[in-house]
Parts: C-alpha cells; structure tokens; sequence
C-alpha cells in the first residue's frame, strides 16, 4: 500500500474508534433527529406525510442533524496536534481530507439507519418508498460529506466554529437539498412512489458530489497550510 492510502486507512480507523469510544456525535445526531420528528409530528397534528411536505420533513431533519457531526469533525486534530502530524508526514495531505469524508459519511449512513426507520413509522403509510429512496440518500450523503468536510476545515480554528459552520454550510447545501427533496417528493406520493424526473435529480445530486469533492481535493492543501 502506497503511504497516502496508510494515511487513509490509519486516520479512518482512529476516528472511527474514537467515535466508538467516546460516542460524543452519533448519539447527538439520532437523538436531535428523533426529538426533531416528534416535534413535527405533534406540531403539524398530522400522523401521514406525503410528497413534498414529508420530503422537507425528511431533509431538514437530515441537515440539521448533520451540522452536529460536522462541527466536531475536525476538533480532535486541533486539539491534539494532528494538524502538524499531517504537516510533517511525508504523505499527500488529502488523504486526511479523504479520510474525513469517508468518517463523516459513515456517521451519516448510521444516522439514518435510526432516523429513516422512525420517519418511516411517525409519518408514512408504506415503506415501499425506502429502496429506490436509499440511492438518493447515499448520493445526498456524498456530497453533504464532502462539503461538511471542507467547511470543517476551514471553521475549526476559530473561535466560532458553532455557528461559523452553520452559516456558511447551509447556502451551500441548498443545491443539494433541492436535487434530493426533488428526488424523495414523488418517492413519497399518496398512491405509491413515483419516478417523475428521478433520474434527473440523481444525475444533479452525483454532479454536486463531484465538485464539491474536487474542489475540496483541491483546495484541502491550502486550508490546511493555514
């Protein structure tokens, strides 16, 4: 194995038994997303959801939830001095950008094998929407890793982190969550799911994926000079 995919590996594995450990984002996460859909549940006095309104529920509740995990993304490296391991390593850097992306994404896959199931059980009538659903949450998921991922970067220095994060990640997230509402809405009509246009938002969902990864290969260098 070349020394970068070591980098990968080895700073993949940290955090991830890091995260076993301590259990300081996941739980967060799942316990923001369920207190979350029974807000909603109760708020909207509505116990079924459909279309565009139980797709929104969906993907809020998904990006708000995510916003915890990225805002801790990066903490253990600037606290611990992994920010200058990286520097003096004589390895690619984007490795550590690489490796983020899979931790982040991984977080987000274990979030929703909570948070789907118990959207399933407060608001729909039929799980008959989860298979073609979950291509839409793996491609949303993709790119919500790669550009939490870069923001983190970017935030974990300052002092306002908490809420430099936020302010910066949502406007940018606002393609992706278009394309992925887009692609659940008809997934979760009254008569059963539909595919109206759902190739087309999941051609716009892999093409955010991949700007937003290549822009965050690319610039990751930089960022982290600084």
């Amino acid at each position: 194995m070349t020394p970068s995919r070591v980098a990968f590996a080895a700073i993949l594995g940290k955090d991830l038994r890091s995260e076993l450990r301590t259990l300081q984002s996941l739980p967060a996460m799942a316990l923001f997303s369920v207190t979350t859909f029974v807000i909603f549940r109760f708020g909207l006095d509505r116990t079924s959801l459909s279309g565009s309104l139980a797709a929104g529920v969906l993907w809020a509740t998904l990006l708000f939830a995510a916003v915890l995990g990225i805002n801790r993304l990066f903490v253990a490296e600037r606290e611990e001095g992994g920010f200058d391991a990286i520097r003096l390593a004589p390895i690619d850097r984007s490795a550590l950008f690489a490796a983020k992306v899979a931790a982040l994404l991984l977080h987000l896959l274990a979030l929703e094998l909570v948070a789907v199931p118990i959207f399933v059980i407060f608001f729909l009538d039929s799980a008959a929407a989860l298979p073609p659903l979950i291509a839409v949450l793996l491609l949303a998921d993709l790119g919500l890793a790669a550009t939490g991922t870069l923001i983190s970067s970017m935030a974990v220095n300052s002092r306002a982190r908490d809420l430099l994060v936020p302010l910066v990640l949502l406007p940018l997230a606002v393609p992706l969550m278009i394309a992925a509402t887009g692609a659940t809405e008809p997934l979760m009509a009254l008569g059963g799911p539909g595919y109206h246009r759902f190739g087309t938002w999941l051609m716009v969902l892999g093409l955010y994926d991949l700007i937003f990864a290549l822009v965050g290969y690319a610039v990751f260098d930089f960022l982290l000079e600084d």
